[in-house]
């Protein structure tokens, strides 16, 4: 696999899929299983957004046979390792690359698979800090990834709805505190709203929100119980156990 000195081999979902991830920089854990497990059985094509080296796109069609996924990153570099580690897992039949920027025109080799309304399930997990607000990283791919202007939701919003069929899902996960700005950019564009907050442990304030949406649906908002990671000590609770080795669903 090519870059192997600078990555690391890492398993997900037990040993069913194993990822090379660069040494520095943005890694893939917890937050991309989470959302890998939104995926529902016989849903069609799936979209990832900000794919990095393919995490989320890959766990979830390890967990669902029938599920085919095209992963969308703007790092070349990044986008080369979700290339190889489809060809390590042997999924190249199931899962597809394509370089795009979320915000800017879609290159012309990319449209011919980003066809607007075509995506049953779209879901993201976005950078979570706004460019400007602290010290940028010495590594670029850890720039890259985790960096995004104060507008960047609101562009990744149009853009799922863009790819999204009628009636179908948008999800994406993020920081708790981005709650308010999701709500708002998913506003006249995905309905049925389900939140789900992520806590570390039990009365801790939730770390992260997952928010699920239909396309054109003008169902209430639903906030669900949240979702606890760990139970004493720094064992994940067995339910969370289930959906990170084992791919259970992670219902929403």
């Amino acid at each position: 696999m090519g870059g192997a000195a600078n990555t690391t081999l890492d398993y997900f979902l037990g040993d069913r899929i194993a990822l090379r991830q660069p040494v520095k920089g943005y890694r893939a854990g917890i937050d991309a299983v989470l959302l890998a497990a939104t995926a529902r059985p016989g849903e069609g094509p799936l979209l990832d957004l900000g794919s990095g080296v393919g995490t989320v796109g890959l766990c979830a069609v390890a967990r669902l046979p029938d599920l085919r996924a095209t992963l969308v990153e703007r790092s070349p570099e990044l986008a080369q390792l979700a290339r190889d580690n489809i060809a390590a897992n042997a999924l190249e039949h199931r899962a597809d690359v394509v370089e795009a920027e979320i915000g800017e025109p879609v290159p012309a080799e990319a449209a011919r698979v980003l066809k607007a309304g075509s995506f049953a399930h779209v879901v993201a997990n976005p950078p979570f800090h706004d460019e400007g607000s602290g010290t940028s990283s010495l590594w670029p791919l850890k720039a890259v990834s985790h960096a995004m202007t104060s507008d960047a939701l609101e562009q990744w919003a149009r853009f799922m709805a863009r790819m999204a069929a009628p009636g179908g899902r948008a999800t994406m996960i993020h920081k708790a505190d981005a709650l308010p700005r999701i709500l708002s950019a998913f506003e006249n564009r995905f309905g049925a709203l389900t939140i789900l907050p992520v806590h570390p442990r039990d009365g801790a304030p939730a770390i992260r929100v997952i928010v699920d949406g239909v396309k054109g649906s003008r169902a209430p908002l639903v906030i669900k119980p949240g979702l606890i990671l760990h139970g004493s000590g720094n064992a994940f609770l067995p339910e969370v156990d289930a959906i990170l080795r084992n791919g259970a669903a992670l219902p929403i």
